[in-house]
């Protein structure tokens, strides 16, 4: 009996089990690293990222003075023309000869004007022309000041330059890279302070609303109730000081309405969400639960703005440039380098026109394509 009741219980214990190995635990690709992957796969994104990459490196040589260091030094000669066309040809001088002297005996001149002709040539000491050079010295002084200081003289400047000279001989290849610079900055500099001040209201508008929602709509209503181009030259002319730090602030101060609006929206729409309402359960400030929890999820859509930011303020200082508003005599930007292509193409000198045409189109180009890319890989709807 006891060895039927010890089967029994053998045959109706279950067999012993292999322990489960535990499972590795597998962390799921967050929102930046989902859109890396979606950006590296589009071949054009990349390749504008390569482009736009390589603008910010000329940018970074030019402020280092590695390239462009010498932009306005006159090297070549008065609208020197491109290398691929060749010097021009100057046609030799033709002899023309002098006209008959009248013969009527009445004038008087016609006496002493043959006489004159018929006189004997007094040898006298020849400079360049013909006479003594009073100023030889003072000029010959003024010559070596203007060598110390680059200026390079008249005969020693080049016929051709690789894409042409301006009005002064300066190289145009280089005095491009030197108004990327200026371009660039601007752009950059304008589209951060653009986007700061439209996240920063646009957070305190749609999370707190109310009085200072309507407060801060009003504001925006203002700005957006004036067209954009006019409201930038009206303050461009109130503030009457050129140079980069006022263009910066006319576009930063005139263009974070976009973004304002945009951030608003996202802040009503997350402020409700349950992992807001377990940030204020803990007691978290209201500017934590604005930039420690809400800002990380909508931080996709300032990005976006402020790469669609750059290359607007980029086209809109070549436009104050171009109009007289933007750099001041002595800098140089794409803008600046319009406007005196204009009086130049008159004369039949188009390379600074295309020079400055190629370089900006190039960069917007690559940004345009690189910002529809990123827009594309950072939607949440993607996933």
């Amino acid at each position: 009996m006891t060895e039927i009741l010890s089967a029994a219980s053998t045959l109706s214990s279950p067999p012993p089990t292999k322990p489960i190995p535990p499972v590795a635990y597998q962390q799921s690709a967050g929102l930046w690293r989902l859109a890396w992957r979606r950006l590296r796969a589009d071949r054009v994104a990349m390749l504008s990222l390569a482009i736009v990459l390589a603008y910010l490196l000329m940018l970074v040589l030019s402020l280092t003075g590695v390239i462009a260091k010498g932009w306005n030094d006159e090297v070549g000669l008065r609208f020197a023309p491109p290398s691929f066309i060749g010097a021009d040809k100057n046609p030799e001088p033709v002899d023309i000869p002098e006209p008959p002297l009248p013969e009527n005996p009445v004038d008087p001149l016609a006496g002493i004007l043959r006489q004159l002709r018929a006189a004997p040539t007094v040898a006298q000491p020849i400079n360049d022309y013909g006479i003594t050079d009073p100023l030889a010295s003072e000029m010959s002084a003024i010559h070596a000041e203007l060598a110390k200081a680059g200026v390079v003289d008249e005969g020693a400047r080049r016929a051709t330059l690789p894409f042409g000279g301006d009005k002064w001989g300066h190289d145009i290849v280089q005095k491009t890279i030197k108004g990327s610079e200026t371009s660039i900055i601007v752009g950059l500099v304008a589209a951060f302070v653009a986007v700061f001040l439209g996240t920063v209201l646009g957070a305190v508008s749609g999370y707190f609303g109310g009085l200072v929602d309507d407060v801060l709509n009003w504001f925006y209503n203002i700005f957006t109730s004036v067209p954009y181009l006019l409201l930038i030259l009206a303050i461009a002319a109130v503030l009457q000081h050129k140079g980069v730090v006022t263009i910066v602030l006319i576009l930063g101060l005139t263009g974070w309405t976009g973004t304002y609006r945009l951030i608003r929206a996202e802040y009503m729409k997350h402020k409700a969400r349950e992992y807001v309402m377990a940030a204020d359960a803990i007691g978290a400030s209201s500017m934590s639960k604005m930039f420690r929890h809400i800002f990380p999820n909508v931080s996709h859509v300032s990005l976006v703005q402020m790469s669609l930011m750059v290359v607007g303020f980029i086209k809109s200082e070549v436009i104050l440039s171009y109009l007289g508003f933007g750099v001041p005599v002595g800098m140089v930007s794409w803008g600046s380098m319009l406007n005196e292509a204009q009086n130049e193409l008159i004369l039949g000198k188009w390379w600074q026109l295309t020079a400055a045409t190629i370089a900006m189109a190039i960069l917007v180009t690559a940004f345009s394509l690189f910002t529809d890319a990123l827009r594309d890989a950072l939607d949440p709807k993607l996933k």
